[in-house]
């Protein structure tokens, strides 16, 4: 069993993350006669306890603070030696009367442990079993003089790893379902924070990262609020049935509003005015540019778009036929993967546009004369007929 010290200083190298063991030298107490006395420190782990560079032809300073084993502390200098025939670090000025660096501690074994950018704490063993179990705990074999513990390698937190550590800080104080934009908003914020290349790529691969991350934390909170609920015994048939619809129906309503909500933000991304659901011969998802110019007659018609926006547009694309009458071309932007050749054909034959992510845009079969757009394709577009150049 390991000694008390050999625990603290155990401890302390992995609270710290690191730790540089040495073997006390006659060099460094001074018997050999030579330069001033202080632990020498190996070249090659510079990093580990100074800011400067090994760099011939200058010496350099770096005053630090060591806690020692016993409590006594010492304003201490990290020196590098590059002038003349010298070419070493010391950690020197310990004070008088300091007990660790003297005749009788050459061979004992140093630990230093770096706690701030000038603070170490210090420990120094004699017992060869101390010595022994101290290597033995930090997994470090000092062949020679001396060895570093660098503490455990964590690998670099991914994409993923970061997005689900936000939605989990989200989620977890949670207590009722909050509304979709909290959702869409929280969902948005970590992938700016987290995926670096997101504000430069495509509107189509955004759109469709921005639905895919909070589809992922809308489940996790559901997980979250709906497991007591979900795992309860069930009275009746008609209890489950009438929980399973109310599950169900907030999935659903979710899935609408979030694409809305990603849809502006593009929108209002891409400098594109627009108004939600104004009150214009029924209620367009979305009018461009507002409905102010919508009722504006000198405002000309080729400068207005309506865009219904539809998690699956199947059996609703007809919806937006009857809204915003003074436009005749409508726009559909939907996330549906795929609808019949039947379906695109009676789209074209209405005067409506297909708005899809691109990579959805293999699940949709060829019609003549029936393009459908990209979502960048869309934006483009409205910048162009708009002239907005921001």
């Amino acid at each position: 069993m390991s000694s008390p010290l050999v625990e603290r200083a155990v401890i302390d190298a992995l609270d710290n993350n690191n730790a540089l063991l040495k073997f006390i030298s006659p060099n460094d107490t001074g018997l050999t006669g030579g330069h001033q006395c202080g632990y020498y420190l190996p070249k090659k782990a510079w990093r580990a306890f100074t800011p400067h560079a090994p760099e011939r032809g200058r010496n350099s300073e770096h005053l630090v603070e060591v806690l020692w084993q016993d409590g006594r502390r010492t304003e201490s200098c990290v020196k590098w030696y590059g002038t003349g025939t010298r070419s070493e670090y010391r950690i020197t000025r310990f004070g008088r009367d300091f007990p660790f660096l003297t005749a009788d501690n050459v061979g004992d074994l140093l630990v230093l442990i770096r706690t701030g950018n000038a603070a170490f704490h210090g420990y120094v063993f004699d017992l060869p079993d101390d010595i022994a179990d101290v290597q033995a705990s930090l997994g470090v074999e000092i062949i020679g003089t001396w060895g570093l513990y660098k503490g455990l390698v964590r690998p670099p937190e991914t994409e993923d790893d970061c997005i689900h550590r936000r939605f989990a800080a989200f989620v977890q104080p949670l207590r009722a379902f909050p509304d979709t934009a909290t959702f869409s908003s929280t969902a948005r914020e970590a992938i700016l924070a987290c995926v670096r290349t997101f504000p430069t790529q495509t509107a189509d691969n955004r759109l469709m990262l921005l639905m895919d991350c909070e589809y992922a934390l809308f489940k996790m909170a559901e997980r979250l609020l709906c497991q007591d609920e979900i795992c309860r015994q069930f009275s009746s048939v008609d209890d489950f049935l009438s929980t399973a619809a109310r599950v169900m129906n907030r999935r659903k309503s979710r899935a609408g509003r979030a694409l809305e909500n990603h849809v502006g933000y593009l929108l209002r991304d891409a400098h594109i005015p627009f108004d939600t659901r104004p009150s214009v011969d029924g209620e367009p998802d979305v009018l461009i540019p507002s409905k102010v110019q919508y009722e504006d007659p000198q405002w000309p018609d080729d400068r207005l778009f309506v865009v219904g926006v539809k998690t699956t547009c199947k059996d609703r694309w007809r919806q937006v036929l009857n809204e915003a009458r003074r436009v005749q071309r409508k726009h559909i932007l939907t996330v549906q993967q795929g609808i019949s050749a039947r379906q695109l054909t009676e789209m074209r034959d209405s005067s409506v546009s297909l708005v899809v992510p691109q990579k959805l845009h293999s699940m949709y079969p060829a019609v003549e004369r029936m393009e459908v757009l990209t979502v960048r394709q869309f934006v483009d577009t409205v910048r162009r007929t708009l002239a907005i150049t921001v």
